[in-house]
């Protein structure tokens, strides 16, 4: 999975309890009825999922962990026919249905996947520095001990927003040279001590580091714009397409996506040249954050900001990456390898 029930810190607290983020205003956007049909494009422990069911919906389920599938099984078994679980990344949802009258995505890190140390998204415990949500290809190891000090400042400056990403990069570099970084607790011990901790700071030192991290070799932004492009693909005219993300990148890609989509093009309507800019999505309302009362039980929907947008009849359009702004970084297939 691209994603699951995301938002927690990975250094802070013990095991997250499962709480769907946002989940009355998912439904109320969603608005399921029986007899339709959703995607719930990023599956995690299935909160969602649950919700449209028990409305009477049908739900076409995907996630990329395989643990969040097996999890899932049992849910499935009991739904009646009315719930497909599909293992792969969120990014091909139109591949699994067409013409539904819902996508429902929530961004981010789940909780099951914090709380399991052998997966390494979080330094609570020790683990291996790994970070994979689909559990292959190149892992957060690989990422810190064979990157350039180049590669990882870009990283860590754009993906975790962190002001010491130079000079992390640099001690990461120095460092491996003595010994690779093989766990979670490892690298966030050494990046505590190289860069100190302020008293009054409320995350650990090493916890925007472990965010680039997760992103970066998860491709979540990457994921996330593709998504997008497929649930304009998949939606009916009138579908709704409803995105909880977690942070502020992934919720400027979903903004960006929506204003695109749903502006009107300019000029004349016998010009064919403008027919493929009519919109394709209209904006409903702006960003919605979660209550006072919700984040007082639910601290991972402290950052959730919740968007909708709604299908029209025009044809989607081709995919441009161009309109998200993102900034080209090392590929990791590549540079993993050397």
């Amino acid at each position: 999975m691209m994603a699951g029930h995301g938002g927690d810190s990975p250094a802070v607290g013990g095991p997250a309890r499962h709480i769907p983020v946002l989940l009355a205003e998912v439904l109320s956007a969603l608005a399921p009825q029986e007899g339709e049909t959703f995607i719930d494009g990023t599956f995690g422990a299935g909160g969602y999922t649950k919700a449209i069911l028990d409305a009477g919906a049908s739900v076409v389920a995907v996630d990329r962990d395989p643990d969040a599938i097996a999890a899932g099984r049992d849910m499935e078994a009991s739904s009646g026919g009315r719930l497909r679980l599909v293992h792969g990344p969120f990014s091909r949802l139109d591949d699994h249905a067409e013409a539904v009258d819902g996508v429902v995505l929530d961004i981010g890190v789940s909780s099951m996947q914090l709380d399991e140390a052998g997966r390494g998204f979080s330094f609570r415990a020790d683990g291996p520095l790994d970070m994979r949500m689909a559990q292959e290809g190149a892992s957060a190891a690989d990422v810190v001990n064979r990157f350039k000090q180049g590669d990882l400042a870009r990283i860590f400056g754009f993906l975790g927003e962190e002001r010491h990403a130079g000079r992390i990069a640099r001690m990461i570099e120095k460092r491996r040279e003595a010994r690779p970084f093989e766990t979670t607790l490892d690298l966030a011990n050494a990046i505590e001590a190289h860069v100190g901790r302020n008293p009054k700071d409320k995350i650990h030192p090493a916890t925007r580091v472990f965010q680039a991290l997760r992103i970066f070799v998860n491709d979540e932004l990457g994921e996330l714009a593709r998504a997008l492009f497929a649930a304009e693909r998949a939606l009916k005219p009138g579908g709704r397409l409803v995105v909880v993300t977690f942070h502020s990148l992934e919720d400027r890609i979903v903004k960006r996506f929506i204003a695109d989509r749903s502006g009107n093009a300019a000029g004349s309507r016998f010009l064919p040249e403008l027919q493929e800019k009519a919109p394709t999505f209209a904006k409903r309302g702006g960003a919605v954050a979660a209550s006072e009362a919700e984040t007082e039980v639910n601290l991972r929907a402290r950052s959730a900001k919740l968007r909708v947008a709604v299908r029209t009849e025009a044809p989607a359009r081709p995919e441009d990456f161009s309109i998200f702004g993102l900034p080209k970084l090392p590929d990791i297939r590549l540079s993993a390898e050397r």
